[in-house]
């Protein structure tokens, strides 16, 4: 077992180990911050604020409605909405009854909303009004019973509710007609619910809390199996990190990646619903012009995000005249941080970088970066309280610090394996208990975790692995260049070569520039051979480039 060598670079106060035990549920800690923070704002929303005490009310209430329908706890239920107040009020009523969250993309098609609702074995469903076609056209061939339906304004209090409904519905026209016989309103929910009241449910710590879907290591879409102890083991490790400079019930974070993505769910609402903090929800961080404009109108503390999406906020010419005054945390996840991009962040806002790593069968925090660093430092910071990391072979041979190979995780965060699916998670997991990620890196001397790549996104080149992170970094340095991507490519004469993508910031950048540029700060065999310019790249629904996709779309270019 690798020596824990991180220990030594931990900020003062910040212990080895957590008591993961010390929080009952996530149901159980909601109550007391609830309890403790009362009258101030958890969440911000459409410009309609939610008290600490009106979310344990209305999440009641929700608890109370899935109860007098006959929901028993265990039940899994799917929420697909963007940031809205409805998502923390329905995820705490689900969590309240003992119940499962499946989070949904509400940007799923049909065929992907189908599978996981069959696959999770939902029974209810509560959907934005956007997207309720998607339902209408599977709802017959899965498991569910019973289907709420929310509108944007439903929790936004006076005329404004209305008024947005309708410029949603009529003048944005955002409601594609959808038909659910049988359907009931978010309204009505909250009604009956409240008039019903709420039993309160014994919920142990090993109980499931989640079933967060995830393509995971071998690319099928599993529900990793996340408990409550899971959950509150990492809101624990988050918070014994944090608590050198957040300081309880006084910090705004933004929160723009959405909620039903793990990042979000765990670093965002439930840690700062920990500390009695508010969550600036942003519904549409792709909206970058009223993402700016929203970001105006409040003194933030924190900003979690992802390399793309501070890459296009550094873009935006009025967000570099925003007061970052009170900005003291920045936290880059789900993907790599660029150079550049850190460079440029700090720059413009005088704030440091700092970056995470995790992925959803982790809850998601496996390592962080120490707060008080004063400049992006390229590592993925270091294991989180209770958190051990090995580097191993695809032989399960542990390496040396230094050396690159897998990195794999133990700890309280570590999920409790792949719904309905033994096979899969005996794949992930190793005898002693590490999560394999399916993630290159290594561990360096004093303990810092370095992510190099993913496992499958490896160029070969003549015997030589090539990581595309690496590249996609050389590549933003170029002032020409305003994002990219790396592939790798058949050659005849290499096994691959590398293919880069290119969105241009320089309308003249050229292929014979990209290449001079790469030659100065790449080995030979990593300089891109082919060059593709084009106006976008493809992202996941937080903003990381799907290599998968641009492979996919190189196979099918190729005769």
């Amino acid at each position: 077992m690798m020596e824990k060598i991180w220990l030594k670079s931990y900020p003062p106060g910040v212990p080895a180990t957590i008591d993961a035990d010390s929080l009952p549920s996530v149901a159980a800690f909601l109550e007391q911050s609830c309890e403790r923070y009362g009258d101030k704002t958890a969440f911000i929303s459409l410009g309609q604020s939610l008290s600490f005490k009106d979310l344990e009310l209305h999440a009641r209430a929700f608890a109370g409605w899935l109860q007098a329908q006959g929901i028993a706890p265990g039940t899994r239920v799917a929420l697909m909405m963007p940031n809205l107040l409805q998502y923390p009020v329905a995820m705490f009523g689900v969590l309240r009854a003992g119940c499962v969250v499946v989070n949904c993309n509400p940007l799923y098609t049909p065929r992907e909303l189908e599978y996981q609702l069959q696959d999770s074995g939902a029974e209810v469903i509560v959907v934005l009004e956007n997207f309720a076609h998607t339902v209408e056209q599977v709802v017959s061939t899965t498991r569910i019973r019973k289907v709420i339906v929310t509108t944007m304004g439903d929790m936004v209090k006076g005329f404004k509710g209305p008024l947005i409904n309708f410029a949603v519905r009529h003048v944005k026209r955002l409601v594609p007609a959808w038909s659910l016989p049988g359907a009931t309103t978010w309204t009505h929910v909250m009604v009956q619910g409240a008039a019903h009241g709420f039993a309160p449910v014994s919920i142990g710590n090993q109980d499931l809390a989640f079933l967060q879907y995830t393509g995971g290591t071998t690319g099928i879409c599993k529900g990793a199996m996340l408990t409550h102890r899971n959950i509150c083991a990492n809101i624990l490790q988050a918070e014994q990190w944090l608590k050198i400079s957040i300081r309880d019930g006084e910090e705004l974070v933004v929160t723009a990646l959405p909620l039903y993505h793990i990042f979000a769910m765990t670093a965002n609402c439930l840690t700062f619903i920990l500390c009695g903090g508010q969550n600036l929800l942003i519904l549409n961080p792709r909206d970058i012009n009223a993402f700016v404009k929203e970001l105006a109108k409040h003194r933030f503390t924190v900003v979690t995000g992802v390399n793309t999406l501070f890459n296009a906020l550094l873009h935006h010419p009025k967000f570099a005249k925003l007061d970052f005054s009170a900005l003291k945390v920045t936290v880059g996840g789900g993907m790599a941080v660029q150079e550049e991009i850190a460079r440029r962040w700090q720059e413009t806002t005088g704030c440091a970088m700092l970056q995470a790593y995790g992925l959803s069968e982790t809850s998601p925090g496996v390592t962080l970066d120490p707060l008080e660093l004063k400049a992006f430092r390229r590592s993925m910071g270091l294991p989180l309280s209770s958190t051990e990391i090995s580097i191993r072979t695809d032989e399960d041979v542990e390496l040396a610090p230094g050396e690159v190979g897998e990195i794999c995780v133990r700890g309280p965060q570590v999920m409790k394996g792949y719904w309905q699916r033994p096979d899969e998670t005996a794949l992930v997991m190793t005898d002693d208990g590490y999560l394999r990620t399916g993630d290159i890196g290594c561990v360096d001397s004093d303990g810092f975790v370095h992510f190099v790549d993913r496992k499958k996104d490896i160029i070969v080149v003549s015997g030589f692995n090539v990581y595309p992170n690496e590249i996609e970094d050389v590549l933003v340095q170029h002032p020409g260049v305003k994002e990219a991507a790396a592939i790798g490519i058949p050659s005849e004469h290499s096994g691959e070569t590398v293919k880069a993508y290119i969105i241009r910031r320089d309308p003249l950048l050229s292929t014979d520039e990209v290449v001079r540029h790469c030659r100065a700060h790449l080995t030979g065999y990593k300089v891109p051979h082919v060059v593709e310019f084009c106006e976008e790249l493809p992202h996941t629904n937080v903003g990381k480039i799907l290599r998968r996709e641009l492979r996919l779309r190189q196979r099918q270019a190729t005769p």
